[in-house]
């Protein structure tokens, strides 16, 4: 049978968990926080003063960390890029009435909506940042796209969004940990929630692949060495200012965020070994002999990466982006 029948053949028989999926890892509208949570009330007399603690306390933050958030920010904001990439997968179905992976992707997408709402009022709020700069960065990222190496394959695509959400738990559990440090506990707490959502979805991702596992390892072992091998790009990649090429602005972002500790070169490595002991791949059973190789391949990755990472020097010099203005923060 062709591998892209096989793959549909999976999807189906897992569709009946979905349900169970989204019950167990997601949030009912009704019990889960919202943006206004974290923001000053504009139906309140305290509006303008929380407004004022706000842009008080903003003063504190220094560059790159400002560059960090707004990275962050448009990239989160980018969601309808990831919707519909996801929503062409193989398997997930949203006409006719839609499936239950359909409604998986719907749903997610609605917990993961609230994180650039957020923070973009945050930034707006701030008074630290260019938001027209911002938004113009936002409709780039959303009008070019991306390509993460993954075709339709429902494979290839669960591993990069397991991938991915624990990238993002890390890089906002961390500029949480700094807000902090500087002494801004609101903005902290908004990013502390968001990592925790992002933990949630890294855990479905990371179920939907091991339950493949149990099914077809050969084939999402080798799906899994595909990815890993070509490496995975970030959300991001096409980053941009207005009047640049795509994709020039995402190198200076990707060093500040190295420069103050939010996302390394090590972490992209650490995640890689936490899904391998998550997926018990040096204990899977019953592979082909391609998928014995791909395991091979997966296990010795890390080290061979590690010592490419520690010859590798991140640039020390601060890139002014026409999000930030130098003169208006430390």
């Amino acid at each position: 049978m062709p591998e892209k029948n096989v793959r549909l053949e999976v999807m189906q028989q897992l569709e009946p968990k979905v349900d169970g999926f989204i019950d167990e890892f997601l949030i009912p509208v009704e019990k889960i926080w919202q943006p206004t949570d974290f923001l000053p009330n504009s139906q309140q007399e305290t509006f303008y003063d929380e407004v004022t603690e706000i842009r008080e306390l903003a003063k504190e933050l220094p560059y790159d960390f400002w560059v960090v958030l707004v990275g962050d920010t448009i990239t989160e904001e980018a969601l309808p890029t990831y919707e519909s990439w996801l929503m062409d997968v193989e398997g997930i179905n949203q006409h006719d009435g839609g499936t239950a992976w359909s409604r998986w992707v719907r749903y997610w997408t609605g917990e993961e909506n609230r994180h650039g709402d957020v923070l973009n009022k945050y930034l707006y709020l701030s008074g630290r940042v260019n938001m027209i700069e911002v938004e113009r960065t936002t409709q780039h990222l959303i009008n070019d796209g991306f390509d993460i190496g993954t075709d339709r394959d429902p494979y290839k695509n669960f591993v990069y969004t397991s991938f991915q959400e624990l990238a993002t738990y890390i890089s906002h559990n961390r500029v949480a940990k700094l807000a902090r440090q500087h002494g801004n506990k609101s903005l902290a707490k908004m990013c502390k929630i968001i990592s925790g959502d992002e933990m949630r979805h890294y855990n479905a991702y990371s179920t939907f692949v091991k339950e493949i596992f149990s099914i077809d390892p050969s084939q999402m072992m080798i799906a899994f060495k595909d990815m890993m091998k070509h490496k995975i790009v970030m959300p991001a990649m096409f980053l941009r200012e207005s009047g640049d090429s795509i994709g020039a602005a995402f190198d200076e972002f990707s060093n500040a965020a190295q420069r103050i500790g939010v996302y390394t070169g090590q972490d992209y490595i650490d995640i890689m070994k936490k899904l391998i002991v998550r997926w018990d791949i040096e204990k899977i059973t019953g592979l082909t002999d391609e998928a014995e190789k791909a395991r091979d391949f997966v296990m010795s990755l890390p080290a061979r990466m590690e010592r490419i990472n520690q010859r590798i020097k991140i640039s020390e010099k601060i890139t002014h982006f026409k999000w930030v203005n130098p003169a208006m923060v430390k």
